[in-house]
């Protein structure tokens, strides 16, 4: 009854085709380029583009890291439900510790969210690991704060959390306060679990397996 294109490698090509000529990719580096595709055919709005944010080689460090058997570290599960897992290059755990059983009573000690309680528990695991954050802006801030404190540091922090209440803040905070961790980010109130899972998919799509 309609007309539309049904051959998946037609509607893939055609998607980037339309999307490069939609988004200024001009000023990225040539490993963050396919990061920056992704983000937008995740979301479809080119003018992102301009609200993308980085520091240090997050690629070539996540990369690394994924190749050492690091795990990734996520902030909700719909984040974990998006990584093509099977392109992990050494099976590498993917972490959510937002439903652990300890999380609630964490949250509740410390007047927090469960998804701030939930990055205290990734401390085990937190060196060279990692983050992946796609909702919750007070994960994000909890990590920086525990970083500041003395923790373990990540190999790499993918922030984008999403939303009206400290999305944009906890971002900035990122940008200004990463060091020496390479990052990626999106400023201002978009993100996402798909947009997030997408920039750690954009890399996984180039690693070698």
């Amino acid at each position: 009854m309609y007309d539309y294109i049904r051959d998946p490698a037609e509607i893939y090509r055609r998607s980037f085709e339309m999307l490069r000529a939609a988004a200024d990719l001009a000023r990225f580096p040539t490993a963050l380029a396919p990061v920056a595709e992704r983000l937008i055919h995740a979301c479809g709005i080119p003018e992102i583009a301009a609200d993308i944010a980085w520091g240090g080689d997050a690629p070539g460090a996540v990369r690394a890291a994924l190749g050492q058997g690091r795990p990734v570290l996520v902030d909700a599960e719909m984040v974990a439900a998006g990584i093509m897992k099977a392109r992990l290059p050494a099976e590498n755990a993917v972490i959510c510790t937002l439903n652990d059983p300890e999380v609630p009573a964490l949250a509740a000690g410390r007047a927090t969210t469960r998804s701030a309680a939930a990055v205290e528990r990734w401390q085990p695991v937190l060196d060279g690991a990692v983050c992946v954050f796609g909702n919750a802006p007070t994960a994000l801030f909890r990590l920086l704060e525990l970083l500041a404190e003395g923790a373990p540091k990540p190999a790499a922090i993918l922030g984008f959390p999403v939303g009206f209440i400290g999305a944009a803040e906890s971002k900035d905070a990122l940008i200004r306060d990463a060091g020496d961790i390479p990052f990626i980010t999106l400023k201002g109130r978009l993100g996402g679990s798909a947009i997030a899972a997408a920039a750690l998919n954009a890399l996984l799509v180039e690693t070698p397996r």
